[in-house]
């Protein structure tokens, strides 16, 4: 079942109309979210990266849509699949139908999906840098917005290339994220991840990373530019999104990676327990 403005419909119906604003210019946006049948895992986080993403594409955010309503409906929606330890959620917000460019309205509908969750992260896991477009950076690009070209391209290369997948890169040759996380590196005893002003995702898993990191004494943490050259350096390597949690990087170019740190703040997350695939 799908959640269509707090209403649920079966998949089979027909709900969005050929001027759909996400399907015709992108105009939409986006959270993927974990949860269980009872909670919906760094809510409060998804939640207000998602108002504050709503107030910069200049949405009208409805009265109704309170942190509490939100939850409801995610788990109503949730309520209608088969049992599952975790399930997949994605919220898309998008622009009311008409106009061109420039809409008719600012105000929004709400589309919620889920689907059991089966989580699995690899023991073997390659990755090379994704040259043939940029991620330009800048606050826009910050935003979960539903054109995501970019990221289906990576996608396509990853899989050609036999790799699980691609570092993203911005204008100035910097590395920005991965096709579907963030990335940080350890060298020595510091962990470097790309600022936001570099373009990246402000990832939810990201944040809750640096927190953990900045109550080690032990280790630093430095949200900086980072070349791609400085991926070869690196003692280790791992990626970060809301459904695998951590994901360690084992490979990189000719370069291969310890995963033992990577594998302590996925322990300290709480969110994932490493297994073959």
């Amino acid at each position: 079942m799908l959640n269509y403005n707090g209403e649920l419909l079966h998949e089979k119906e027909t709900f969005l109309s050929t001027d759909n604003r996400a399907f015709k210019y992108g105009d939409g946006l986006f959270e993927t979210i974990k949860a269980t049948k009872t909670k919906v895992i760094f809510w409060e986080d998804h939640y207000f990266r998602l108002m504050a993403s709503m107030r910069m594409l200049r949405m009208k955010i409805p009265m109704s849509f309170t942190l509490e309503f939100l939850e409801q409906e995610i788990l109503k929606t949730i309520a209608t699949q088969n049992e599952a330890s975790f399930y997949r959620v994605r919220l898309t917000v998008y622009r009311k139908d008409g106009g061109f460019y420039t809409p008719k309205t600012n105000e929004i509908d709400f589309l919620i999906e889920s689907s059991p969750l089966n989580i699995l992260t690899k023991k073997e896991y390659a990755v090379d840098v994704y040259k043939d477009f940029y991620n330009y950076s800048g606050l826009l690009s910050t935003v979960k917005t539903t054109n995501r070209m970019l990221n289906t391209l990576a996608s396509i290369y990853a899989k050609e290339n036999d790799l699980d997948n691609c570092v993203l890169i911005n204008e100035n040759k910097g590395v920005v994220e991965v096709a579907n996380g963030n990335i940080f590196i350890l060298i020595d005893k510091t962990v470097k991840t790309p600022s936001l002003t570099e373009g990246c995702i402000k990832g939810i898993i990201r944040k809750k990373v640096i927190e953990i990191i900045q109550k080690n004494t032990e280790y630093t943490i430095e949200e900086t530019s980072i070349s791609p050259f400085e991926i070869q350096k690196a003692d280790e390597v791992f990626i970060t999104n809301a459904i695998i949690g951590i994901q360690p990087v084992t490979q990189y170019k000719k370069k291969s990676f310890d995963t033992v740190f990577s594998e302590k703040i996925a322990k300290s997350l709480g969110l994932l327990e490493i297994t073959a695939s």
